[in-house]
């Protein structure tokens, strides 16, 4: 069964939120609920949050007013949330908002009769140590002994990262993840490139250059957040 992505879809991945941009981000959350952004759908690509899991009581806490920002602007505009590296176990934290887990994507998408395939990014082409920790965090009950230190100190620790670079062999992974997919389009996130390559596209990182992607007579169009303001 597909899901039907609608014409001005707004699409932001890897905002890495609060970080990166935190004020920006912001804006062009409170510019979609006031209407100054017009979109009929809210699609986040993962990654929105430097570090959000619905376990942690800390993180629940920290960003309780963003978190029902977005379940406010999802009873008004579709909100599709699909689970990055740095967010998940989030359906228990939003009550309006589409949860895509992990495990449920790709999301199959139809843009008017184009097939597309939404997900985060790592859920292929990851060395088997990054799939095992990734498995290992993600589990309900390690995470809910792991003390709110911890998730603090991690939040913190964001700040240092190095987000923004490009990716030499990227036209390489690009043509690995192809043998994936069997979709007209494929979109995704996590690599921060904001590039197209065929009928890939990998999405902008909102934390690096503050721009979007919009569906636009069934391609998508990365903007910057400045050109739709």
């Amino acid at each position: 069964m597909y899901h039907n992505i609608k014409e001005g879809a707004l699409l932001i991945a890897d905002a890495h939120y609060p970080n990166h941009k935190k004020e920006l981000f912001l804006e062009l959350l409170n510019a979609v609920l006031s209407g100054k952004i017009k979109t009929p759908q809210l699609i986040l690509m993962g990654d929105i949050f430097d570090l959000l899991v619905g376990e942690s009581k800390y993180l629940k806490k920290q960003f309780k007013e963003e978190i029902e920002l977005l379940d406010t602007i999802a009873k008004k505009v579709e909100v599709i949330y699909l689970e990055g590296n740095h967010d998940f176990n989030l359906k228990s934290l939003f009550s309006s908002v589409n949860i895509v887990p992990i495990s449920k994507q790709p999301l199959l998408a139809k843009i008017n009769n184009k097939t597309i395939a939404l997900s985060h990014g790592d859920n292929y082409l990851t060395p088997l140590s990054y799939k095992l920790f990734t498995k290992f965090i993600r589990n309900r009950y390690i995470l809910k002994i792991l003390p709110d230190a911890i998730a603090k100190y991690k939040l913190k620790s964001m700040k240092k990262k190095r987000l923004c670079k490009d990716i030499a062999v990227f036209k390489n992974i690009v043509l690995a993840k192809q043998n994936y997919y069997n979709t007209n389009l494929i979109v995704e996130g996590h690599y921060h490139q904001g590039v197209i390559v065929g009928n890939y596209y990998a999405l902008p990182s909102f934390a690096c250059n503050e721009s979007v992607a919009i569906v636009k007579s069934a391609k998508i169009e990365y903007k910057n957040l400045k050109d739709i303001i």
